[in-house]
């Protein structure tokens, strides 16, 4: 079944951000495929054609894409939206923990982008989204393999866009802050905790339960995606909200020092 409708294919769109971009980019005109690692457990949506995938894995992604491609003859965006957290200290951290976290933020992203890219490349036009997250930019203390794997995805794509602008496709990045999806509690502990960062970890938690219950809305980051999707002329970095653009004015403003001790304050560090 072709379509003469835009093509989209977001992955991780059973809730939070995936959801809310899949339901936006309906309302924007596109055919929507999202992507679930169980799509029995997924509540249906209008507009939404679920497949299951499991970005972990080689053939999963090629296999999602290709029957998209199979049942509407193109893709024409695809939202990199799935991925996990993980708290703790990096030392705290165990390296498998580390290298779940990137098999699915990182490596998973890498995954769609090859199978994605040989049939953009083929119509000489696509774009990529790749979900990033302001600790892209930004460090972030007790959750360092989370925000190593967006500062990783940040490198991915600005080098992808690069080599694929001439290809007619484009690679871009969504950057939200904090967005009220429950990423928190379904984020993993670590695994190897030690008594040293017990006080500082349970202030970060705590912090983190406050930031996300007031974060965002999810269709904040939504608008950001359909935008990316849809601009004549994309921008490489999207940010979503207003926290977003504070944290990225202050990244790029602030002097060394006067960061550094703004990144404490905000986390509740001493020292």
């Amino acid at each position: 079944m072709s379509t003469h409708r835009p093509v989209a294919l977001v992955t991780g769109a059973s809730s939070g951000i995936g959801k809310a971009a899949a339901l936006a980019l309906v309302e924007a005109g596109f055919e929507v495929v999202g992507t679930s690692r169980d799509t029995s457990r997924v509540t249906p949506l209008d507009g939404v054609t679920f497949l299951d995938l499991d970005v972990a894995g080689d053939a999963s992604a090629a296999a999602v894409v290709q029957q998209v491609v199979d049942r509407f003859g193109r893709i024409d965006v695809l939202v990199n939206n799935a991925g996990t957290g993980l708290m703790g200290a990096a030392e705290e951290n165990s390296v498998a923990q580390a290298q779940a976290v990137f098999d699915v933020n990182v490596f998973g992203v890498m995954r769609m982008v090859k199978a994605v890219l040989p049939h953009m490349r083929a119509r000489r036009r696509g774009r990529i989204i790749n979900v990033s997250s302001v600790v892209g930019f930004l460090p972030s203390p007790y959750m360092a393999v989370y925000a190593a794997s967006k500062h990783a995805i940040e490198g991915y794509t600005e080098s992808l866009d690069h080599e694929v602008r001439e290809q007619g496709v484009r690679a871009l990045l969504v950057q939200p802050a904090y967005t009220s999806t429950g990423f928190e509690s379904n984020s993993p502990r670590p695994d190897t905790p030690l008594p040293v960062y017990d006080k500082r970890r349970h202030a970060f938690d705590r912090l983190m339960v406050d930031a996300i219950k007031d974060g965002d809305d999810p269709a904040v980051v939504a608008k950001a995606i359909v935008a990316a999707a849809t601009d004549p002329k994309p921008k490489l970095r999207y940010t979503a909200g207003p926290v977003a653009g504070r944290a990225r004015m202050l990244r790029r403003m602030a002097p060394a020092g006067v960061f550094d001790k703004q990144i404490r304050k905000l986390n509740r560090l001493t020292g």
